[in-house]
């Protein structure tokens, strides 16, 4: 407000007038603030709903009457100051040709304008208001236009905000933070975190943990309240001083059980919101600074910025065209607009943030960055429209607890009472879907959760649900048996009557059955999945994978195929001429520019340089002495490495052309397979030269000249192009070359050549089939981009590994099938397929032309090898092998792709990789992980971690299983022969403690082996607990129930010691109990050793002190342990051992490890079958269950609200489905 102030004092004799319109923008601001911003909101959101153009603009339409709204009320028109003044202040300037003076109520751009004069030498304040550029950006098509007119059109724009569409910004600091403090960051803020003390609540919510606390307060209570015993008034006495101390040792536990996994959670959550800035952190943008192309981070683009834009590209801000080529945008999330939109300078100028560049390439100056681009704006209106979900989602609950019966009426009546759209489940999901939030972070239409559920929740899910029917019945029976045998010895056998302090009795019993439930549930099972995700994704990012969603992680423990491109993938990427064949002569060297004729040689290096992307070049090396760098595209970094070597310069060919002065241009995509440049040509008689280079056979068949020997001029035969093609095209494919032609056309308006045509009027440049035809051949070039190294070690990896990859490219069949070869994926002793797209369409289509199962069932076990194919084609392989029901577990697939269509193979496959260095943004945003290096061998890591995953949960399970059925049967036995638990409360808790955090802690934590690619993959149906590892927690829990129980009903004798049995509920701990407890504990953390191995293996200890997290947590369990029996006494309900007792402890413990070597000598194949557990669910079953396990039970019929309640206990559940869900990436971050 300061700035207007200011800004009215320095208008001349308007002083009154102003003080007065200064008051009533005041006022204006204030009542019309919250109208315009709701009237905004809704509009907004509307136009995420509405889908179609047309629909779009008449949003567009709307919301501009609303900010019309305010600003009819806030604008005048002033004359202008005698002065003559171009501006006296930021807020005062008109920036259109009406003569007038404008008073904006946005101040936003004049925050630092009254700070300094100047800002390297140019006005600190700009000509053109963020509140101006909005109205702009809020324009489509022919409106848009209009109005970029109406403010002097966009190199007008471009001086008002003071850069250049030719130099950029100056790149200076100072001007990058003024624009910064002026018009905004380019970063949209996240959503804060939950703190910890919300985190602390949510894992309150916990209802076995509330059953506990509420039993334990009880059980507090009651001990305060010990009514006189006639009969035992020394015992009542004896218990007022120890009686309380139970019930505050559970409560204590019980917190930190909580506390723990609340920090835990926080960790997870700041871990994962690390994994994010990383992402985005990476994201790299090109622009124009000081005249040079520079990449920087998207984060750094500010208004002003001129930034060239490419197929394949995110957009990273909102912005206006200043020139196109051919270029086709993807807004349907923005817009809903299925359809490519195609923008010019002339029809569609304005770019919007978030969108994807389909085709083509341009430059545009920014406009609107980070909350103040378009899709900004709707993100932060996002966030306020789900928090409003949110709180009335729970409104809902509560109404729904109130009239169960009308429950489901209530749902619908209220998602359909507010035709906004904010408040219904499904416009929020549509939202979400359509802007990156969670759902739609795997993709615009669904997100991640459109692929099958993974392998690892289905097989957890099932085992869950196992273990818990199991462990609920067991803890129902103790507490039943329990209470009986209480009643019969109190009420039957010694004839008491009922008192009150017997309630305390009742209370205890229950405690114990709760805390049996509480051992016996997996509950830190989501936490070791987490935690082994969490690790190994951290561990990953070495060994170049970059993981944007969890659970791809431990799906490529599963696969069993993979297809990979072949380019930068399976090869160096690093490519270079080799080959040449020029005026019919093959060089195996490049040659010299004057061995060439002249007119073949100009035109040459001409198209070459001209005919390719401009952000494409040679770089210096990094030392002196260093090749090279190849920025951009490959192939054409090695094409101007060809023209170098001919001796001449790409980069002063292109000074003298700059793009904007191309008359058209066809880039590359996916079915052109060649990319065309249209250029004026130079010399007094005018016309059109048309360069044109892509794929030999694709070119040649559109030449009908060629240049021969000495630069003659001759017509292309077919019989020449058949000679070519057998004597100089296949060869060089068969050595693994990629051939690339290079070809022109003349356009004159005189009389034209043999090879030239005549035109009257321009040529129609839409007519792209008659513009690319007659062409002259000048160049044949052979590209080798030699096979990494490590590739052809890495397939054998795979191959042993169970893995089946296939090799899938655009390139020569004959290419193909050399690379293939020398990579491995092809043997001379195999009989596999190689096929080209074409074929392999055939093979797979019906007469009506519908791909059939069926066909493609008989296609794909053999195929290896798929040349000259479409991302089309890749699309339909993943899919057909993935839906294919031929194998008796389905395969699971994973997939590498760079290019923009390749997102839709990508999404379809289980895991997709996208390339980090050549893969577009589009392509990056569609994938799973993203491969830093672009090799083949961190797909082997990758497998190799994903494996790991499983191994990592399966040791846990080993473990815990161990421990829940010792426990339980321990307190179920106790129960019924001698009327209490052995294991008390508190130390069970304690036991819950070492089972689920730390445990968890230890055993997910290991580093994966190269054994692991010696075992085939897990498969779909396999069961999570195998024969081998069920007969390991079977046969230790025989060996420490033998012991415990020994312990329990002899252990008295043989140590000497006050038997423990038939105490009285609530009197002093004894040793017998106590060393039960222990014996247990140094039994359980012996077996930790144990279950490090689940395939048999002898040697327990080969690894272990690679892990210091493992021993680190051991060595600390055990210290607890010494601490919890000498001092822990009452509130543990212990006593202190002597050494002879702990020696005891000890030996019992090293038992595990002498017992688990017989284990491992009985055979596993005497092992029964059913008693593997977790086998995978079937996609409906599964989906189910997933969908009981989320509370969505309200809305239920009966007989599943049965169902939903009698799986409540996997309450773990729903923090795995969240761990696991997909990292969310927001869309100006582009990945």
């Amino acid at each position: 407000m300061a700035a207007k102030t200011r800004m009215f004092t320095t208008i001349g004799n308007h002083n009154h007038r102003l003080l007065l319109l200064l008051l009533l923008v005041v006022v204006v601001e204030r009542e019309e603030s919250s109208p315009y911003q709701e009237e905004v909101t809704h509009t907004v959101i509307d136009k995420i709903k509405i889908h179609g153009r047309d629909a779009s603009v008449r949003v567009d339409q709307r919301r501009q009457r609303a900010t019309e709204k305010v600003s009819s009320v806030i604008k005048f028109s002033l004359p202008v100051t005698p002065s003559g003044n171009d501006y006296e202040g930021e807020d005062s300037q008109d920036t259109r040709t009406s003569g007038a003076v404008e008073v904006q109520t946005d101040n936003f751009a004049s925050r630092s304008g009254d700070k300094m004069a100047t800002i390297d030498g140019r006005p600190a304040q700009y000509q053109i208001t963020q509140k101006n550029l909005r109205e702009i950006m809020e324009h489509r098509g022919h409106d848009a236009v209009a109005k970029v007119i109406e403010y002097g059109g966009v190199n007008e724009i471009c001086r008002k905000l003071y850069t250049s569409t030719n130099e950029g910004l100056s790149g200076s600091q100072a001007d990058i933070d003024h624009r910064r403090e002026t018009f905004g960051s380019n970063v949209i803020p996240p959503k804060p975190p939950k703190s910890f003390l919300t985190l602390v609540w949510e894992a309150l919510q916990d209802v076995t943990l509330i059953i506990l606390e509420i039993a334990a307060v009880i059980s507090l209570l009651l001990s305060f309240y010990q009514p006189a015993d006639e009969e035992e008034p020394l015992l009542v006495e004896e218990e007022e001083h120890y009686s309380w101390i139970e019930g505050l040792a559970i409560l204590v536990s019980v917190f930190v059980v909580v506390v723990v996994t609340a920090f835990n959670d926080y960790s997870k959550e700041k871990q994962f919101r690390g994994l994010q800035s990383r992402i985005e952190g990476e994201h790299k943008f090109a622009v124009i600074r000081g005249g040079d192309p520079v990449q920087i981070n998207i984060g750094d683009i500010v208004v002003g910025d001129i930034c060239q834009i490419k197929y394949g590209d995110l957009l990273p801000a909102d912005g206006i065209l200043i020139q196109s080529n051919d270029l086709k945008i993807d807004e349907s999330s923005l817009t809903g607009e299925s359809d490519h939109v195609k923008k010019t300078e002339s029809t569609d100028p304005i770019v919007l943030s978030g969108t994807h560049v389909m085709e083509g390439s341009g430059k545009m100056v920014v406009t609107a960055v980070g909350v103040n681009s378009q899709a900004g704006i709707i993100f932060t209106l996002l966030g306020a429209a789900v928090d409003e979900h949110e709180a009335a989602a729970k409104q809902k609950k509560k109404e729904a607890k109130k009239a169960k019966k009308t429950a489901k009426d209530e749902i619908t009546n209220n998602s359909h009472g507010h035709p906004g759209g904010l408040k219904s489940q499904e416009t929020v999901d549509s939202i979400t879907s359509d802007d990156g939030g969670e759902e739609g972070a795997k993709s615009g239409g669904g997100g991640h959760a459109g692929k099958e559920k993974s392998v690892l929740q289905a097989k957890l899910t099932k085992l869950a649900i196992q273990i818990g029917y199991a462990g609920s019945t067991i803890a129902v029976l103790t507490v039943i048996i329990l209470i009986i045998q209480f009643c019969i010895q109190t009420f039957v056998i010694e004839q008491r009557q009922w008192r009150n302090s017997y309630a305390n009795n009742l209370v205890k019993h229950f405690i114990i059955g709760v805390t049996v439930l509480v051992v016996a549930v997996p509950e830190g099972l989501p936490l070791a999945v987490t935690l082994s995700l969490a690790y190994s994704v951290k561990k990953m990012m070495k060994d170049n994978n970059l993981v944007r969603h969890l659970d791809a992680c431990e799906t490529m423990g599963n696969a069993t195929a993979i297809c990979s491109d072949k380019t930068g993938t399976l090869t160096t990427n690093r490519m270079t001429v080799v080959q040449s064949y020029i005026c019919e002569k093959l060089c195996m060297v490049t040659p010299r520019f004057s061995d060439i004729p002249r007119v073949v040689g100009d035109a040459l290096v001409e198209g070459i340089a001209l005919n390719s992307a401009y952000t494409s070049g040679l770089m210096p090396g990094l030392n002196p002495g260093d090749p090279l760098q190849q920025v951009g595209n490959k192939t054409e970094c090695a094409l101007l490495g060809f023209v170098n070597g001919l001796g001449k310069n790409y980069q002063t060919i292109r000074d003298g052309n700059p793009e904007d002065s191309f008359t058209r241009v066809y880039t590359f995509n996916s079915v052109r397979k060649s990319m065309s440049t249209v250029v004026p040509k130079t010399g007094g008689g005018g016309g059109y030269r048309v360069f044109s280079k892509g794929a030999s056979e694709i070119i040649l068949k559109k030449c009908a000249f060629i240049y021969g020997q000495d630069g003659v001029l001759e017509k292309f035969t077919r019989d020449m192009q058949e000679r070519l093609l057998h004597q100089v095209i296949e060869p060089m494919a068969c050595d693994g070359l990629r051939t690339i032609c290079i070809a022109y056309r003349d356009f004159v308006p005189g009389k034209p050549a043999i090879n030239e045509v005549h035109y009257d009027a321009e040529p129609n440049w839409d007519d792209e089939d008659n513009i690319i035809s007659n062409l002259t051949c000048l160049c044949v070039v052979g590209i080798e981009d030699p096979v990494r190294p490590e590739v052809p070690e890495a397939i054998r990896k795979c191959q042993r590994a169970g893995i089946t990859v296939r090799m899938v490219t655009g390139d020569n069949i004959n290419t193909a099938r050399s690379i293939a070869t020398k990579c491995g994926i092809l043997r001379p002793q195999d009989d596999f397929l190689i096929l080209e797209g074409k074929e392999f369409n055939r093979r797979i289509r019906d007469s009506n032309g519908d791909i059939q199962q069926h066909l493609l069932d008989k296609v794909w076990p053999k195929l290896r090898v798929l040349a000259r194919s479409s991302p089309t084609d890749k699309y339909n392989l993943v899919k057909g092998i993935i839906d294919s029901k031929i194998s008796v577990s389905r395969e699971v697939v994973a997939v590498t792709g760079d290019g923009t269509n390749d997102g839709p193979a990508l999404k379809k496959a289980d895991v997709g990789f996208a390339m980090g260095i050549a893969g577009t943004d589009v392509a990056k945003e569609a994938s799973d992980i993203i491969l830093t290096d672009d090799n083949f061998s961190s797909i082997v890591k990758a497998v190799m971690w994903g494996r790991n995953v499983y191994d990592s949960i399966a040791k846990f399970l080993q473990f815990q299983l161990t421990v829940n059925v010792v426990a339980v049967i321990v307190a179920f036995i106790g129960a019924c022969a001698v009327q209490d638990s052995p294991l008390k409360a508190v130390q069970m808790l304690w036991m819950n403690l070492i089972m689920d955090t730390l445990a968890s802690l230890a055993l997910a934590t290991e580093m994966p082996t190269p054994d692991l690619l010696l075992r085939k993959p897990y498969g779909r149906t396999k069961p999570l607990i195998s024969r081998t590892m069920m007969k390991n927690i079977l046969g230790q829990a025989v060996y420490q129930l033998f012991i415990v129980f020994g312990l329990l009903f002899v252990g008295d004798r043989l140590l000497d010691i006050e038997s423990g049995r038939g105490q009285p509920l609530n009197s002093e701990a004894t040793q017998h109990f106590t060393i039960i407890f222990n014996v247990f504990v140094f039994m359980t953390l012996f077996n930790e050793l144990n279950a490090r191995k689940i395939h048999g293996q002898r040697n327990i200890f080969q690894g272990l002190f690679t892990n210091p997290i493992f021993y680190s947590i051991w060595i600390a369990t055990l210290i607890s342990q010494v601490f919890i029996i000498q001092f822990g006494k009452v509130a543990f309900s212990t006593k202190a051992l002597n050494m002879e007792q702990w020696l005891w402890s000890v030996f019992f413990g090293l038992g595990t490890l002498i017992w688990a070597q017989i284990v491992t000598s009985i055979p596993t194949r005497k092992m029964p079958k059913t008693m593997a557990w977790g086998r995978g669910h079937p996609e409906a079953e599964y989906t189910e269950a997933i969908r009981l396990g989320e509370e969505r039970y309200e809305t239920m019929d009966n007989d599943k609200k049965q169902r939903a309640g009698q799986i409540l206990w996997i309450r773990g559940l729903t923090r795995l489905q969240t761990q696991l869900r997909v990292v969310p990436t927001s869309k100006p971050a582009g990945l």
